[in-house]
């Protein structure tokens, strides 16, 4: 799924490449042997993702370089965006560690460097399934454990997380809180705590860059909530004195969002027609479908759809 409809993805991808916020979060997480080890003033933020196709629907990732007691290593986040948790995510994220060592072998070569993975979790239930590699197999033998390829990967289950343990950097603070309660009856009430945590970004160079993400999410996740709904618990919250300028932003948003729902509601309409007059050969279009974001070309193939014959006649219209 492309990254303007996924509003999880899109605030996670936000805040945690801010170097700052991501270090602070990361070494708050490490058991304590490993945040010895790790040197996170030299942590870097790689642009490389593994979560491929559609997957990306309901996890999103981040890749960080960092030196750990001298030796270049690697930290992978991975934001996982369903309500449940994921019975094979072990197995998911071995495939995404052997991606990283593919890369670094043909980029640098051996020896491999050690890749550390965290999982950050927002469902509503809490997390019920194995945090290592081997507890996907079940009993085995002791003889033939030694074969079975094994790690852990480092939880943050944000449903086991009172709101007063959530600390550290502002940004953090405010992405954790919303990604917590998103899912949960209570998440329109939050909405002003948040706002009030962002006072102090208001007058930093960045700030304004993060304060349209956290309205863009609000936007796209508190159902409901529109312009004039928003606008007193900003004044309220937030900035009585750039009330007038972040409303204006705000409007902005939601009219970016206006935007998308038209483009989404024309590509699931493309997507049925095309399933249903060529079936499986037709759904090999839907990566460059998804590329388009203009809703004028998503009508023009729509209609063009309606009248062809052959599926090649779409895509050459896709590719040409």
């Amino acid at each position: 799924m492309s990254e303007v409809w996924n509003p999880h993805d899109r605030l996670f991808k936000e805040i945690w490449s801010d170097r700052e916020a991501a270090a602070d979060f990361l070494g708050r997480y490490f058991p304590e042997g490993v945040r010895r080890l790790v040197e996170l003033d030299t942590l870097e933020i790689c642009k490389d993702s593994f979560v491929t196709g559609e997957l990306r629907e309901y996890f999103s990732d981040l890749l960080y370089r960092v030196s750990m007691n001298g030796r270049d290593s690697y930290l992978y986040l991975l934001l996982e965006h369903k309500s449940w948790a994921p019975r094979t995510i072990a197995l998911q994220l071995l495939g995404y560690i052997k991606g990283i060592w593919d890369l670094h072998l043909k980029q640098v070569g051996l020896p491999l460097p050690p890749v550390i993975p965290f999982v950050l979790y927002h469902g509503r239930a809490g997390w019920n399934v194995s945090e290592s590699m081997s507890g996907l197999l079940g009993d085995v033998d002791s003889e033939l454990q030694m074969y079975i390829p094994d790690f852990r990967y480092q939880l943050i289950d944000l449903s086991s997380f009172e709101d007063e343990e959530i600390k550290g950097h502002v940004l953090i603070k405010v992405g954790l809180l919303l990604l917590k309660h998103v899912f949960r009856q209570d998440y329109r009430e939050k909405i002003p705590e948040v706002l009030k945590l962002m006072r102090e970004l208001i007058e930093k160079k960045t700030g304004m860059q993060y304060i349209e993400a956290v309205l863009r999410y609000i936007f796209h996740t508190v159902e409901g909530m529109g312009v004039d709904d928003l606008k007193p618990i900003v004044e309220e919250n937030l900035s009585e004195e750039k009330g007038g300028w972040i409303m204006t932003l705000a409007e902005k948003v939601r009219n970016e969002g206006i935007e998308q729902g038209i483009q989404q509601g024309l590509l699931e309409g493309i997507v049925a027609l095309i399933e249903m007059k060529f079936g499986e050969s037709g759904l090999k279009l839907l990566p460059e479908l998804r590329k388009i974001t203009n809703a004028d070309r998503l009508r023009e193939i729509k209609d063009a759809i309606r009248v062809v014959l052959d599926v090649r006649e779409v895509e050459k219209m896709l590719y040409h």
